[in-house]
């Protein structure tokens, strides 16, 4: 699959998703895994033209991906890339180099720089109007004027994908909300995530964009820290910000359900630009995985794939993907 710079832009500026699925095919998935809300994810804007532009230079200068999956694995997601997360043998790979938008994947950074900051986890921060999403007008249930831990804060961003959450942690970094930016770029290329470059604390804006390989990157070092990995698969929680009591829910229902998933991290994302979109370290058959499923058709896909992924592994046919040479992911 070959892009120019207009293409780029055209794919970078509206929602990579064609089409709905089908009626058929929804019911089929919502039967399958269950059906609820996303949390915080919606939200809609388009990218400064010099962003776009410097995306899509990066996508010319870029050979094209190899598109097919492995024989016997069939996904709806449009981005694809399953890993095996001691050897880092690349198992599943479709558009793995891509470009895009990712959403509140980008709560996963803000977690891991709020984690390296080494900031009292106690301390009270207080919601405030600069945390309000004005552009995608994304609702929550923190209110102006509402106070909690960072500690609760962190747990909501990364369990519920709760958007001012993430915002006031980043807000009330060192230095402030750009200081906190620069330090998601700069560990983003600490890592090694040269396709990745991140705007806000909580992914609604489009600028925020990375690729499955460098996701994999991600998942790996937010893997280390057991406090990511203990929030992100919290399956409920409540807060209590004065008198009133807010209850939250996990916004991925495999965490949710009560299944045999063995899911270490996760974290979802939706925007219009982005699609839904799944990152997920989860144990199968014994072996640890990775699963970056960006793109998906429709608000149900992405879980269903990734329960696809985990029958396929589980029928023994999962071997290294010979159309995924040039996407091995490095062992950590």
């Amino acid at each position: 699959m070959t892009h120019d710079s207009s293409a780029a832009r055209a794919a970078l500026a509206q929602p990579l998703v064609s089409a709905q699925p089908s009626a058929q095919v929804a019911a089929s998935e919502a039967a399958a895994i269950g059906d609820a809300d996303d949390g915080g994810d919606d939200g809609d804007e388009s990218p400064d033209e010099d962003v776009v532009s410097a995306i899509a230079k990066q996508i010319d200068d870029k050979p094209a991906a190899p598109i097919h999956l492995p024989k016997g694995l069939k996904l709806k997601s449009s981005v694809v890339l399953v890993v095996d997360q001691k050897s880092g043998d690349v198992l599943a790979a479709q558009n793995a180099d891509r470009v895009q938008p990712i959403a509140s994947l980008t709560k996963l950074m803000t977690a891991l720089v709020i984690s390296e900051a080494h900031q009292p986890m106690d301390e009270k921060l207080e919601i405030t109007s600069a945390d309000i999403d004005r552009i995608k007008h994304s609702y929550s249930r923190l209110q102006p004027g509402m106070t909690f831990t960072r500690r609760e804060l962190l747990l909501l961003a990364l369990m519920s994908s709760e958007n001012r959450a993430a915002s006031a942690l980043g807000r009330h970094y060192p230095g402030g909300f750009q200081a906190f930016v620069s330090a998601m770029n700069a560990k983003a290329k600490s890592l090694g995530m040269t396709h990745t470059h991140y705007h806000d604390a909580n992914g609604l804006s489009s600028q925020n964009v990375s690729n499955a390989e460098d996701l994999v990157k991600l998942v790996k070092a937010a893997y280390q820290v057991p406090l990511i990995r203990d929030f992100s698969t919290n399956v409920q929680h409540t807060v209590h910000p004065g008198r009133r009591s807010l209850h939250y829910v996990s916004s991925n229902r495999l965490v949710r359900a009560r299944n045999d998933w063995h899911i270490g991290l996760q974290k979802t994302g939706f925007t219009n630009e982005a699609g839904h979109c799944l990152v997920m370290q989860a144990t199968v058959k014994g072996r640890p995985l990775i699963m970056v499923l960006l793109d998906s058709d429709g608000k149900l896909t992405r879980f269903a794939d990734a329960q696809r992924v985990r029958r396929w592994i589980n029928s023994g046919k999962a071997h290294i993907a010979s159309s995924a040479r040039g996407h091995s992911a490095s062992a950590s």
